[in-house]
């Protein structure tokens, strides 16, 4: 294998060869760059673009530049002082969850003192309690939402089974 490797690199070696160009290109090249437009440096381009305005243009450069930075000032203060501190999205979906959860309990209250699925009912309310308290730990975790969702179902499922019996 080693040896095989380097055959091929000696042939690769040997299909290289330089070739050199059959003139100067450098006076073209040369003849090219100067025709170009040459930017202008510094703080006096500025200067004379501005120049360059209308009387009246002129006037206003320096009231639309306060403009602009008035605007900016103005959109950074909104954006740190009237934003407030959101939720994280998962989280508001979990309280979102929870109302709906605890709206649908209390339409179905009654079943609760079935004796035989007491326990049952207890042990899943302190799953959702945990639930909770893990989201309030890490509030973007997709899974504890799953999990949330899915104790509330089996606990409002278990509870409608209750009714029924």
């Amino acid at each position: 294998m080693n040896e095989e490797n380097d055959r091929l690199r000696w042939q690769l070696k040997g299909l290289r060869q330089d070739v050199p160009p059959s003139r100067d290109l450098w006076p073209g090249i040369a003849a090219r760059i100067a025709e170009l437009p040459q930017p202008s440096t510094g703080s006096s381009a500025g200067r004379e673009r501005v120049a360059s305005l209308p009387l009246r243009a002129r006037r206003l450069v320096p009231w639309a530049m306060a403009a602009s930075v008035l605007l900016t000032v103005g959109f950074l203060w909104q954006a740190t002082h009237l934003t407030s501190p959101q939720e994280p999205l998962i989280r508001q979906e979990a309280a979102q969850l929870t109302r709906d959860y605890q709206g649908a309990l209390a339409q179905i209250q009654g079943a609760e003192a079935h004796p035989e699925l007491g326990g049952a009912l207890q042990e899943l309310d302190r799953s959702a309690e945990e639930i909770l308290a893990a989201l309030d730990r890490a509030p973007n975790t997709r899974f504890l939402l799953e999990q949330l969702r899915r104790t509330y179902a089996k606990r409002l499922a278990l509870t409608q089974r209750a009714m029924m019996s």
